[in-house]
Formats: C-alpha cells, structure tokens, sequence
C-alpha cells in the first residue's frame, strides 16, 4: 500500500528513483513542507534506494533550508535510502560550501568542479551580501563608533561589575555561544543577570510565556545585572 502524498510546491516526478522538485527558494517557508513531503516520499512501499533532489530551480537557501536538508540526510541514512543532489547552482553550493555539508552529500553533474572528496566555492561563487559589508569605509566606521562607545559607557562598568558581584555570587560576565549567518557559531560576554544556578531552577519557576519561550514578570533567579538590559 502507497502512503499519501500531501499537496505541496515541491513536485514529485515518479521514475525508478524518485525526483524530488526543489522550488526557487528553499527557506524558513518551505523547510518544514520540505522535511514533510520528503518523509512521505521515503515511506512510500516499496522504499526507494534512491531519492533525488533536483535543485535546477532553486537559487537561495537559507539556515532552515539547510537544516530541513540536513534531517532529510538524516532519515533516508536511517532508512539505507541514497540521497543524491542534482542541478546545484554555484548559490547553493556556496552554502553548502560555507557550512561543509559539501563533504556530506552525494552531488551528480555538479556546477562546480570537484575536488578530492568535495567542492571548493570561490568567491564568486559564495552567497552575495550587500556592498557595504565589504566596504572598508563602513569597516573603519564601525570601529571608530565602536570604541567611542566604550569610551562612554565604560565608565559605568566598574559600578555595574561591583552591584552584580555585591547582589549575586559567582562571576560578573556570562558567556554564551551562539549561531550567525550560515550558522557560523560565535560567542557573546555580557554582564551576568541571573544567578549561577539559573538553569537549574528554571523548572521550578512557572512559564507566562507560550510556545518555546520561557518568561516569567517576577523570575527570582534575575539579578540586579537586569538593569542594563532594559
């Protein structure tokens, strides 16, 4: 018996190995259509040995995109199902590229030329961003801002650093890593505003909030570092 497949953007052209559409865009938008359509597809009887992805269409790809793909690998992996990338224009590749998932997929007729195991993206074949991000004028502009600001406001630090200190035990700064662009991983120092054990009695503390965000108007783990964030 054949599952159902869901309407969607994404067309699938039924052939001995299954061709997956992929659309213009691949984004926050399509990533969770994506994901579904593709799990559908691989639940098909009999399962495939191959599925492909023809991104002929597809000219930008965003963190979603890339992790829709990314759980797409992960279940046709699960499933001893070959997951095979065809048409993928130098956008896309340069995302790919960036991110390293170049190493990962199985490409065919590729844009680009392969080297040893995977594909080297040139500059031109990168993800284009604003002229200004390369402009070295904006560059020196930022810094300059950027150290007259501490100019001003660093002399706001010490009585700051001595309140938390005094209010809280444990170290004034709270250091975090997150996600950038293309999910390139980067870390933040900021003046700590909850006590050192936050994490551990967060599940002690109701939620007002809904969904994946956690809030709450009286938090008692907030320190007096809450000041500088509002």
């Amino acid at each position: 018996m054949t599952s159902q497949i869901p309407e969607t953007r994404f067309l699938i052209i039924p052939m001995e190995y299954p061709i997956l559409r992929i659309p213009d865009r691949l984004t926050v938008l399509e990533a969770l259509q994506f994901k579904d359509i593709f799990h559908h597809l691989i639940a098909q009887t009999p399962t495939p040995e191959k599925v492909i992805l023809d991104f002929n269409a597809t000219q930008f790809m965003d963190s979603s995109g890339v992790g829709a793909l990314v759980n797409n690998l992960k279940a046709a992996r699960a499933e001893n199902i070959e997951l095979v990338l065809v048409n993928v224009h130098p956008p896309v590749m340069g995302v790919l590229s960036i991110t390293g998932l170049d190493q990962l997929f199985t490409f065919q007729t590729p844009p680009l030329a392969p080297q040893e195991n995977g594909f080297t993206a040139t500059e031109n074949h990168l993800l284009k961003t604003h002229p200004s991000i390369r402009s070295w004028l904006k560059r020196g502009l930022d810094l300059v801002g950027g150290i007259v600001g501490l100019l001003i406001t660093g002399v706001i630090f010490v009585p700051i650093a001595i309140a938390i200190k005094l209010d809280s035990p444990g170290p004034i700064f709270f250091s975090q890593t997150r996600c950038g662009w293309l999910g390139k991983q980067f870390k933040i120092l900021k003046f700590r505003s909850m006590c050192v054990d936050a994490e551990a009695l967060r599940d002690k503390i109701p939620n007002q909030a809904q969904g994946a965000f956690f809030k709450n108007k009286n938090d008692p783990r907030i320190t007096l570092g809450l000041f500088h964030l509002n």
